[in-house]
C-alpha cells in the first residue's frame, strides 16, 4: 500500500505538470535567483531563477518516461529471448544464456555509459542503453522460471495432446510465470530511474532545457556549501521513487505470490 501510494503519487505529479506547474520550468531570470522558501516558490528557486517544484514535477516525467520504455523495451525482448530458450533447449538456449552472462559482465551504469558514449547524449540514446540492459535480466529470469514450468505435469499432458512448443509458451508457460515477471519489472524500473539519474548527471542523459532530477543534482553539486538544498530535493525525489517502486514490488511478490499468501 506505502508503495503503490509514493507511486501513484509519482504518477499524478507527472500528469499533473503536463498541464501546469507552480512556476516557470524553461525560462531564466537571473532577478529571481535563489528565492528562499514562500507562498509563490514552495521549494524557492535555483540558480538561474527557475521555481524548484516545477522542475521536480517536470523531471519526474522524463524520469518515468525512461523507465516504462526502458523496462518495456527489456520485457519484450528478454521474456521473448527467455521463452525462445526454454522451448528450443540445446544450442539456442546456451547462444542466448551465454550472450546474457557476457551482458553481466558490465555493470548497468557502465553499460549505459559505454552506449550513450557510442550513439551521443541524449534522451532517446539513454532509454535504449538502459533497456538493452535490462533485455539479459529478463532473459534469465524467464528462463529460468519457464524451465521449471516445462517440468509440470499439466504442460506433459498438454504434450501428450498434441499440443505444440509455441502453443504450451503462449497457453501455459508464459501465464504462470507472469507474476515473477511483474514484480522484476516493478525493480527494474527503479534501477531504470537510478540509472537515468546517473546518465544525466554525468551529461549523457537528458539534455537541457528539458528537466532531469540527475542534472539537477549536477548542477547543485557546486552549490553544496552555500545552498545545499538545491541538491536535496532531486536526491529525495530520486530516493523516494525508488523506495516507492522497491516497496510496490515487495509488496506485488507478496500478493502475486501463492505459497506467501497461504503463509499468511
Amino acid at each position: 500500500m506505502v508503495g503503490g501510494s509514493i507511486t501513484a503519487f509519482l504518477l499524478l505529479c507527472a500528469l499533473i505538470s503536463l498541464f501546469w506547474t507552480p512556476g516557470e520550468v524553461y525560462g531564466i531570470s537571473i532577478a529571481t535567483r535563489f528565492l528562499p522558501v514562500s507562498a509563490q516558490h514552495w521549494l524557492g528557486t535555483d540558480q538561474f531563477g527557475r521555481d524548484i517544484l516545477s522542475l521536480l514535477m517536470a523531471g519526474t516525467q522524463n524520469s518515468i518516461t525512461v523507465g516504462v520504455v526502458a523496462v518495456s523495451i527489456g520485457l519484450f525482448a528478454g521474456v521473448g529471448l527467455g521463452l525462445l530458450a526454454s522451448a528450443r533447449r540445446g544450442w539456442t538456449e546456451e547462444l542466448i544464456m551465454r550472450f546474457s552472462d557476457f551482458s553481466f559482465a558490465f555493470p548497468a551504469i557502465l553499460s549505459a555509459i559505454m552506449i550513450t558514449a557510442i550513439l551521443g547524449p541524449g534522451g532517446v540514446n539513454s532509454i535504449i542503453a538502459i533497456g538493452i540492459y535490462n533485455v539479459p535480466v529478463f532473459a534469465r529470469l524467464t528462463r529460468g522460471s519457464a524451465n521449471a514450468i516445462w517440468t509440470r505435469e499439466y504442460v506433459m499432458a498438454a504434450r501428450a495432446s498434441g499440443k505444440g512448443k509455441f502453443r504450451i509458451t503462449i497457453e501455459h508457460i508464459l501465464p504462470n510465470i507472469l507474476s515473477i515477471l511483474i514484480v522484476q519489472a516493478t525493480i527494474q524500473f527503479a534501477i531504470a530511474i537510478l540509472a537515468e539519474a546517473a546518465l544525466s548527471y554525468l551529461g549523457l542523459g537528458t539534455q537541457p532545457p528539458h528537466p532531469s532530477w540527475g542534472r539537477m543534482l549536477n548542477e547543485a553539486q557546486t552549490l553544496m556549501f552555500f545552498q545545499p538544498m538545491q541538491a536535496v530535493y532531486p536526491g529525495g525525489a530520486i530516493a523516494l521513487a525508488v523506495f516507492g517502486l522497491n516497496l510496490l514490488g515487495d509488496g506485488l511478490r507478496d500478493v502475486l505470490d501463492p505459497r506467501l499468501s497461504r503463509k499468511r
